[in-house]
């Protein structure tokens, strides 16, 4: 398996997919299971979501408290990671409706365990002032080159947070928003960081397909959320399921060559018909 930049960097590559949270249709979310299952459904990236224990242990959670995997109202960092790991998680995304499993809340170490030469992985890290934690963790598990973390930035204050981060092995992927209005000052700003991939919003599609050129001389890839949340705009997976093409492809036709989506099968699924 290749390094995580060397393949984003491959303009010959079908579209990554990126299993947000994991695989969760089938495992619960942000478990070991559901990065097993991305694996298995032919996801390119895992998208986890990282948090610290109270006893200072790296663990992955999407939500402040664990009320909605776990039935527990208590805010998940105020636990130890030996009670943590003795937490079992509800089945799919959670809520009251969903069953308990067997899988528990993992730590980043054990995810990196799966990950390593089988999967690359975005952390999300839910607090950003664990960057430099988390990249030694990853390069002690021998990790590092499978693995992005990102960050917001727009302002000059931003990236120069960024450049004082020793993350050194790790990838870093630039949160950005690209209006017509200020594409060119903020790929100015991001010119000096050169992020290898970009997660972006955007205020139109024509943005982006007018300044395709300028991102692939930037040498970043685009990555682009279809996740049923209003950040997405009318890009959600809802339509996708129904009209691929309409969604995914049409980004796809814009440029964008990562998608991050929780349905990874749908979307590997309309990529094998478009290759077919």
């Amino acid at each position: 398996m290749t390094h995580y930049v060397d393949y984003i960097a491959d303009q010959k590559r079908d579209p990554a997919i990126v299993a947000h949270r994991g695989a969760w249709h089938g495992a619960p979310e942000n478990s070991l299971a559901a990065i097993e299952r991305a694996i298995a459904v032919g996801a390119d990236v895992v998208e986890l979501d990282i948090r610290k224990s109270a006893d200072g242990e790296l663990f992955i959670m999407h939500d402040d408290t664990l009320l909605r995997m776990a039935g527990i109202d208590r805010d998940a960092e105020t636990f130890t990671i030996a009670e943590l790991r003795a937490i079992a998680l509800r089945e799919d995304d959670g809520g009251e409706h969903r069953a308990t499993t067997d899988q528990r809340i993992p730590t980043l170490k054990q995810a990196l365990e799966i990950i390593r030469g089988r999967i690359f992985a975005d952390l999300d890290l839910k607090d950003r002032g664990l960057f430099s934690e988390v990249a030694a963790c990853a390069r002690e598990m021998n990790a590092a080159s499978y693995v992005d973390l990102k960050t917001r930035v727009m302002t000059r204050e931003e990236l120069d947070w960024v450049r004082a981060q020793n993350i050194d092995g790790v990838a870093f992927m630039a949160m950005s928003k690209f209006t017509a209005e200020s594409i060119h000052e903020t790929m100015a700003l991001l010119s000096e960081i050169r992020p290898f991939m970009c997660e972006m919003r955007f205020d139109s599609l024509e943005t982006i397909k007018a300044n395709r050129q300028m991102f692939r001389d930037a040498n970043m890839a685009l990555w682009t959320n279809t996740l049923n949340m209003e950040a997405s705009g009318e890009w959600v997976d809802k339509t996708a399921l129904i009209d691929p093409g309409r969604i995914w492809g049409t980004l796809m036709e814009a440029g964008v060559s990562v998608f991050q989506t929780d349905e990874p099968e749908a979307l590997n699924a309309y990529l094998e018909a478009r290759r077919a």
